[in-house]
């Protein structure tokens, strides 16, 4: 049980150590017109007239939003700081967890008919969409997103302190998948979004846990 523990503990350890993201090292799908990195912040333009959607309710494909993204297996926590100036109907900035076209979940704030929603996209082979109203407009908002085994969930918060879980959806585990910051505009000319603080942090798997656990001498 004793060495159990120090296994654990070393693990733990090493999720704690592994938070920072070099921005400088991922790369784009849909790189777009106008971007830069500075002082570990990723500010875009976005292209006008881009999003990632495929086939309910509107009867369309698209796949053609920016989308900067590094690769992970395995479980992890990612989370990051989003602020845009939102013009358009559907302007949108968040985070994004793909593992191809037909499987994706994309997750933040998103502008719709006047109003700030915190909205949730999960695509396998066709997508269904979930929003929270804001009461408000906020200058900024952290999302986070947790993948464990076969479960992404996804929380919100105001200060990075208190977060509040928006969404809970499956996707598919032991699958490599690209992570990273995605904003669209499907209806408008785009607009000037930056991200904060993008972090990853590695999670030990669930499953060799109880592996170690069971078999512990």
């Amino acid at each position: 049980m004793k060495k159990f523990l120090l296994i654990v503990s070393a693990l733990v350890l090493y999720g704690q150590g592994s938070m920072a993201q070099s921005l400088e090292k991922m790369q784009w799908f849909n790189e777009p017109e106008q971007w830069s990195i500075e002082n570990k912040t990723l500010r875009m333009f976005v292209t006008p007239q881009s999003d990632y959607w495929r086939i309910a309710h509107y009867g369309f494909t698209v796949d053609d939003a920016p989308f900067y993204y590094t690769t992970y297996g395995g479980e992890f926590e990612v989370k990051v700081k989003v602020k845009g100036d939102y013009t358009h109907r559907f302007d949108q900035a968040g985070l994004m967890l793909r593992i191809d076209h037909e499987n994706y979940i994309k997750a933040g704030i998103e502008f719709v008919d006047g109003k700030f929603n915190l909205s949730t996209v999960v695509t396998h082979k066709t997508s269904d969409w979930s929003v929270i109203p804001l009461d408000k407009s906020v200058p900024y908002i952290w999302i986070k997103a947790v993948r464990r085994l076969d479960a992404v969930e996804v929380f919100y918060s105001y200060d990075d302190v208190e977060y509040t879980m928006m969404r809970t959806a499956w996707l598919q585990d032991n699958t490599p998948v690209k992570v990273g910051l995605m904003a669209a505009s499907p209806d408008g000319e785009g607009f000037y979004v930056t991200f904060e603080d993008f972090k990853v942090k590695h999670l030990p798997d669930s499953r060799r846990l109880e592996w170690l656990h069971k078999n512990a001498q």
